[in-house]
């Protein structure tokens, strides 16, 4: 019997000590939560999103006691932002207790792009579309299948000579720059000799893998 009876002491007591355990770490878990709470956030870096849209998309938004403590906020909160179409980088820190940082690289307009529908949008170097920018850039339009990468390719490699329209068709892609206008059916011959638009201003020129040949 004694035998029996030492046994289930010994069944019993690591029980305690683990329910012992769990609460020391609950404690410390929430005196972590109320005994360092997030209390000021700081935002730079945005120019199109407002102080206010970045917070609220980071998951900042005051009151802050009711997000948890400061050393839960992790970068992870920031998925939202992240997805946002006009933002491309997200750096967060935490600078001293209390205190969070939120950085971003915003996106910028480059080029407008018309759709298939009609409707014309501001379209980022990468190929985001950036909702409410005010129009800026050439503008891309074109019919037949989709050629929008190698237009925003061919405003992009020609943008000293400054374009105005890239417009593409199933048979190639057409440039209108400033200097004059150049055609291609193909993509590597178009970006090959595109320079030759300096030597024929205000003229047509059409681009074959094998050479140009200039029109008035």
């Amino acid at each position: 019997m004694a035998v029996t009876l030492t046994g289930r002491r010994r069944r019993v007591r690591p029980v305690w000590w683990v329910l012992l355990a769990t609460v020391l770490v609950v404690g410390a878990l929430a005196g972590l939560w109320f005994g360092f709470p997030l209390q000021h956030v700081t935002v730079w870096g945005n120019r199109q999103l407002s102080t206010a849209r970045v917070m609220q998309l980071a998951g900042l938004t005051a009151p802050f006691g009711t997000r948890g403590g400061w050393l839960y906020y992790g970068a992870w909160r920031a998925a939202a932002l992240r997805n946002d179409p006009w933002v491309s980088h997200v750096s967060i820190t935490r600078a001293r207790p209390g205190r969070v940082g939120v950085q971003i690289t915003e996106r910028h307009p480059v080029v407008r792009w018309q759709q298939p529908d009609g409707h014309v949008v501001s379209l980022a170097d990468d190929g985001t579309v950036l909702p409410g920018a005010t129009p800026t850039g050439p503008l891309l339009v074109g019919w037949g299948p989709e050629r929008l990468e190698a237009a925003r390719q061919a405003a992009r490699a020609l943008t000293r000579y400054g374009v105005q329209t890239v417009a593409y068709t199933p048979t190639g892609i057409t440039v209108k720059t400033a200097a004059g206008t150049l055609w291609s059916g193909d993509m590597a011959a178009l970006l090959k000799y595109a320079g030759s638009i300096s030597m024929f201003p205000g003229k047509r020129i059409n681009i074959y893998p094998w050479g140009v040949s200039v029109q008035q």
